[in-house]
């Protein structure tokens, strides 16, 4: 798949062919790189960010349920609990220190609990009323929200980039020939790189849960074609010869040197604190390739 640029020395036709150091047999005739593009060639080389990065591309609210109905988590002041099932907010005013619902305690803050009918539409019943019960702190005062906890969930999962596979490899001297297969693929895929990956995150006795799954893997390819979407692909092999990847290749038409991003979209679910959500992610790296035209030498 990767050639050097090389002299060109005959060989013969039959198979098996032997050819000389970088020439690659291929159907018992022995190919040779002629050409390195450098700047001139057809191919886009924008010096792209190598790097890599990694984007949320998008902060999803969470998701609270009551019965079979989804209800805002938070609302007009309210807080979701979920525990009770009804939105809590301070009570105002907030009763005596004799009121019987302080129970004796002097430390902490009354809240009022109102059924979710009486705030959300559509959820049935027009039974409306207040209930108020002793917290130790305001409704959502008391820590971390789940929402929060699944962000520190996702940090502990140290998601990232896959390390790109790729055939013509991006090397100095590696010049891959026009018309033959460029195989694409997650090199090394790891829980983080390639998932699934579960971690959990704690905090004032609400646990979150949170999994990520890669959804699929994108490759610009640079020469302005439509984007490959893929999997994580299938590593080469030099036993693999010319054939096509099974399951993530690309064809170059002309010859270049080309920037080629690799994109992994993740999906993370999480849960806890009754409630749950989805997260959408991005993670990004890129190298460049270079592609060059090629000479049959047949004796």
């Amino acid at each position: 798949m990767t050639l050097l640029p090389a002299v060109a020395i005959p060989a013969s036709a039959a198979d098996p062919v032997t050819c000389p150091p970088g020439q690659t047999p291929i159907g018992g005739t022995c190919y040779i790189a002629i050409t390195d593009p450098g700047e001139g060639g057809g191919g886009n080389d924008d010096g792209g960010d190598d790097s890599g990065g990694a984007e949320n591309v998008s902060r999803e609210p969470a998701t609270c349920h009551f019965g079979p109905h989804e209800v805002p988590c938070a609302v007009e002041g309210y807080t979701w609990n979920a525990a009770r099932e009804c939105y809590a907010r301070l009570a105002d005013p907030q009763p005596g220190p004799d009121d019987p619902v302080w129970e004796g305690r002097t430390e902490g803050v009354i809240v009022s609990c109102t059924p979710p009918w009486c705030i959300v539409e559509g959820v049935g019943m027009d039974d409306c009323w207040n209930d108020i019960y002793w917290a130790e702190s305001p409704p959502g005062a008391s820590g971390p929200s789940p929402r929060d906890l699944a962000d520190r969930a996702i940090e502990a999962m140290n998601l990232r980039a896959i390390t790109i596979g790729i055939v013509p490899e991006p090397v100095a001297g590696s010049v891959g020939l026009v018309g033959m297969p460029t195989w694409m693929w997650a090199a090394e895929p790891s829980e983080s790189s390639a998932g699934p990956i579960t971690r959990s995150a704690s905090a004032g006795g609400t646990t979150v849960t949170a999994t990520g799954r890669l959804d699929r893997i994108v490759w610009s390819m640079g020469d302005g074609s439509a984007p490959v979407a893929c999997g994580v692909g299938t590593s080469y092999a030099d036993s693999y010869g010319k054939a096509s990847s099974p399951d993530c290749g690309h064809h170059y038409t002309k010859q270049g040197r080309y920037t080629v991003t690799a994109t992994s979209y993740w999906t993370v679910e999480w849960s806890g604190g009754g409630q749950n959500g989805s997260i959408p992610l991005e993670f990004s790296d890129s190298t460049q390739i270079t592609m060059g035209e090629a000479q049959v030498v047949v004796q």
